[in-house]
């Protein structure tokens, strides 16, 4: 018979690669950035957010501190660097209020969960006492993460578009939220149910305004290519006048 923490870490590896799906799915999205120079309307929110996410998870699985985590360490730690990466691109692609803005909520992250290690490995002296502490952080700091979508549902609503809610981050995340809830509800960790228990909630409305406005996001596109075709046609009508009243003047002059 199958035990109990052999489920558990069976749906833990899974977690592991729903999560890494999560992490990477905004590729794309920063794939246009990086295409275009810009970051356009994205928000830097959702990847600020969860790099503070995957580095407080990492405190919290270490041996020191939550022992028998290796599960949660290596999928945050991947997730840390994964972050960084988006983090650094939308440095490079912004400018001015926004990139300082990134760049302070950046170095703030770092020192406080450089702060908060140095303080429970120092003053907390037992395994339960530093994963309360650093759970109960986590949890308040996950719950972030998943809430970071927030601003843009609010944009999705305003403009009844989901040009810029990716749908795949949205089907990644409900289901990374899925196997973490149900990999703690084995071996009951309230400090990981209660976050990923919100962020399933949190996908399916995400999921639930997708199919609200994905018909109106195509109208809005299209009208935007007729307006861009319309733009490049007027534009070439113009150069062509140009052209031509160049070209008589030359004639004229030619004849005198």
């Amino acid at each position: 018979m199958v035990s109990p923490d052999s489920i558990r870490t069976a749906i833990g590896i899974i977690g592991n690669g729903t999560a890494l799906v999560l992490f990477l799915s905004p590729v794309p999205t920063f794939w246009r950035i990086w295409k275009k120079r810009s970051v356009e309307q994205y928000s830097p929110m959702p990847y600020v957010a969860t790099l503070l996410n995957c580095m407080m998870w990492v405190l919290y699985g270490l041996p020191l501190v939550h022992p028998h985590s290796m599960l949660v360490i290596t999928i945050n730690g991947t997730g840390t660097a994964i972050e960084l990466t988006y983090i650094t691109l939308f440095l490079l692609y912004s400018a001015g209020a926004t990139r300082r803005k990134v760049l302070l909520l950046l170095a703030g992250e770092v020192a406080f969960v450089a702060g908060v290690a140095a303080l429970v490995l120092t003053l907390a002296h037992t395994h339960e006492r530093r994963s309360m502490i650093v759970g109960v952080l986590s949890v308040i700091f996950g719950t972030g993460m998943y809430a970071a979508p927030l601003s843009v549902m609010k944009m999705v609503i305003q403009t009844k578009s989901v040009e810029f809610m990716p749908l795949f981050l949205s089907l990644a995340s409900l289901f990374n939220g899925i196997c973490w809830t149900a990999y703690a509800l084995i071996r009951f960790d309230p400090y990981i149910t209660i976050p990923n228990g919100l962020g399933v909630l949190l996908a399916v409305a995400q999921l639930i305004l997708y199919a609200m406005y994905y018909k109106s996001t195509k109208l809005i596109l299209q009208e935007r290519k007729r307006k861009e075709a319309d733009h490049l046609a007027m534009t070439d009508v113009v150069v062509d006048g140009k052209h031509s009243d160049n070209n008589a003047a030359a004639a004229a002059g030619g004849r005198y």
